[in-house]
């Protein structure tokens, strides 16, 4: 690496908020199964124990050794439904418990996985686990759950759609104490993908090794300081490069810590999710990158050209930069934890209805929206089914986390702290829907499902 190239990286690193946002180690639990619970959950903390006992301290010592901050220590385990399967009558929550357990055994920050894949209908294991996962998330701290409720192969199980508006509302009601965060430890998917290093939607599919290392890149502030240096009658297609060779500089970087943490833990090395996932920090923010380009504000005319735009730029710039890249890879929204969607959402700018139509092009979708606490169950599906449709035709992950404030109006502010950041409670239309959600049944695979 050229002189001037390790100056630019320590720039980023020390003003514009580049880090590795999290090691994330996904472990297969399927042979812990076992139809005795209690001899299934020693199963499964004796192997996340013993395989990840190490990965905190290798993550503290990349960030020592190379002076890359190391946001996160994470892991993703199997599908939890898939072990309450063998668990027919118990209740699926001492899983969680272990989980936390486990969590707190190995210091690390969040563990997911406590989830269900119900896209086409739901088999033994399935809804028990949906029905426990208020109370799961309500009794742990560091637990993430999520539920793949559709694909562009199967379409939309509405079922669980309506299932989830019920269970997204319950997590809040909860953890009301606790503002509300139950809903934010829980994402509905559609497509979701098997290798995402990134809570709280993490799962470790059934497809991958028994354990490998995932890594989440995040960097929306050294792009933006790209983007403020450059001349601002730089063409768009000129603006796609700035930001394409931006995102191959953070992904190399991603590339290196993967490599590292592989080699150090003796586990294989899994994919780079070069994701720009902003946190609440001035300067960190996605919203602040649209505006760079161009827009007054997040929201205004154009956003959603834009987006689409940063989002093709880093996919193409993490592909030249590793072979290993995968996971959701691209732009995140989520507006509690982005200080310039916060901005725009409480100037009135940046609406549900915009963010939708933004999560057309983004990686992910609808990401940690505070709606206020009275909105209907039927409302909160009528949501997740949109979302679930643009994911659906789009052949592309779309994802639903909103959290209900109980108690809070449109324009309160909701405050998680640390990385999940405050939000503003954002208007919601409460037109009723139910007829529509209580039809039930499957919204069926569109023709882009006849691929093969």
């Amino acid at each position: 690496m050229r002189n001037n190239e390790i100056l630019q990286t320590i720039r980023m690193i020390d003003e514009e908020y580049l880090d590795i946002r999290t090691i994330t180690m996904g472990i297969s639990l399927l042979d812990c199964i076992d139809p005795d619970i209690q001899v299934s959950c020693q199963k499964v903390e004796e192997k996340i124990c013993r395989l990840a006992k190490d990965l905190v301290s290798v993550g503290n010592e990349i960030e020592k050794t190379y002076g890359i901050p190391v946001v996160n220590k994470r892991i993703s385990v199997t599908p939890i439904a898939f072990l309450v399967a063998a668990n027919q009558g118990a209740s699926p929550v001492p899983y969680a418990l272990t989980l936390e357990k486990c969590a707190q055994k190995l210091g690390v920050d969040f563990i997911g996985g406590y989830s269900a894949l119900v896209q086409k209908g739901y088999a033994h294991g399935d809804k028990e686990l949906i029905e426990s996962i208020p109370e799961a998330l309500a009794k742990t701290q560091h637990v993430c759950a999520s539920v793949n409720l559709g694909s562009t192969k199967a379409g939309i199980n509405m079922d669980a759609v309506a299932q989830m508006g019920h269970i997204i509302k319950e997590c809040s009601r909860m953890t009301k104490d606790d503002n509300c965060l139950g809903a934010a430890k829980l994402v509905v998917f559609c497509n979701a993908p098997e290798d995402n290093p990134f809570m709280a939607g993490a799962f470790h599919g059934v497809g991958e090794a028994d354990c490998v290392i995932n890594v989440g890149v995040s960097g929306p502030g050294v792009v933006r300081a790209a983007l403020a240096k450059a001349d601002k009658t730089m063409a768009m297609d000129e603006v796609a490069d700035l930001i394409k060779r931006t995102a191959f500089k953070i992904t190399r970087m991603g590339q290196l810590v993967g490599t590292v943490a592989s080699q150090k833990l003796g586990v294989p090395f899994g994919i780079v999710d070069l994701s720009l996932a902003p946190t609440p920090a001035v300067g960190d923010s996605v919203a602040h990158i649209l505006e760079e380009i161009g827009l007054e504000q997040c929201g205004a005319y154009g956003t959603t050209a834009c987006l689409a735009m940063l989002n093709d730029a880093v996919k193409k710039g993490g592909v030249m930069a590793t072979g290993h890249v995968g996971g959701l890879s691209g732009a995140f929204i989520p507006v509690s934890e982005d200080a310039g969607m916060i901005d725009a959402a409480l100037a009135g700018t940046l609406s549900l209805e915009k963010l939708e139509a933004m999560t057309a092009v983004c990686s992910v979708g609808l990401d940690m929206i505070v709606i206020p606490g009275d909105v209907s169950e039927s409302v909160i599906s009528g949501i997740i089914a949109d979302e679930a449709a643009i994911g659906m035709v789009n052949s592309k992950t779309t994802a639903v986390r909103l959290i209900p404030a109980i108690g809070k109006e449109v324009g309160e502010i909701l405050d998680f702290g640390g990385l999940l950041g405050s939000g503003p409670v954002m208007p919601v239309r409460q037109t009723d829907n139910a007829v529509m959600i209580q039809r039930g049944g499957r919204i069926p695979a569109p023709l882009q499902a006849l691929k093969n």
